[in-house]
């Protein structure tokens, strides 16, 4: 007979090995990373790959980013406790940003998705948002963050933030994409290129081909 996967183990392999090796060095995020239960926010059958290094099917075809990916993102977020974050697509992030100390909405364009990780967002205590994903609940947020790629930058995101919000991303446009952090200040929007990433495309989120004559 088969034992139970250890996940606690593949949570601190998955910390030792995909996370600080690539220079993610906060140790509240660290910390969050090897308490939330990856294996939560992907589809039931799929459980056995949450810790691999590939991106895990949730439902219809939505997947988690990569935790190396998903870790430098959060990082670069610089999320500070009591802030107000909107995870859009990203039900693991969300809770990584709970279990950190912040007030954090999940939103979801798919009720598919909102299936399989309800349970785990509701025990982390993450408010959920059903809206298209271009169309951002609220507003005023100091954080905001995707796991899924856009094919360019959805100004609808930047927008809801508040001044001194950031929002952390990937833009794709072909097979390789870049991770982006922006930030909102008083005078206009800075953009910070992060590091090569090509998470699965959000649908709704590229833009349509323009035809020239």
């Amino acid at each position: 007979m088969s034992s139970a996967p250890d996940f606690a183990a593949a949570r601190q392999i998955m910390v030792d090995s995909q996370v600080r090796v690539n220079d993610v060095t906060d140790h509240a995020l660290q910390s969050a990373l090897r308490a939330v239960p990856r294996e939560r926010f992907c589809a039931p059958d799929r459980a056995f790959s949450a810790y691999a290094e590939v991106d895990v099917p949730v439902a219809g075809d939505r997947t988690l980013m990569q935790a190396r990916d998903v870790a430098k993102l959060l990082q670069a977020l610089d999320a500070r406790p009591g802030e107000r974050a909107l995870a859009i697509a990203a039900p693991y992030a969300a809770a990584i940003l709970a279990r950190m100390g912040l007030s954090v909405t999940a939103q979801e364009a798919d009720p598919a998705v909102f299936e399989v990780v309800g349970a785990a967002l509701s025990d982390f205590g993450v408010e959920t948002a059903l809206a298209a994903l271009d169309a951002p609940e609220g507003g005023e947020w100091d954080l905001i963050i995707s796991e899924g790629a856009v094919g360019a930058r959805p100004d609808a995101w930047i927008e809801a933030l508040r001044v001194g919000g950031r929002a952390a991303f990937v833009e794709r446009s072909g097979p390789g994409g870049k991770a982006v952090l922006y930030e909102r200040g008083r005078a206009g929007v800075s953009r910070r290129v992060l590091f090569d990433s090509a998470p699965t495309m959000l649908a709704g989120m590229t833009p349509a081909p323009a035809f020239v004559l």
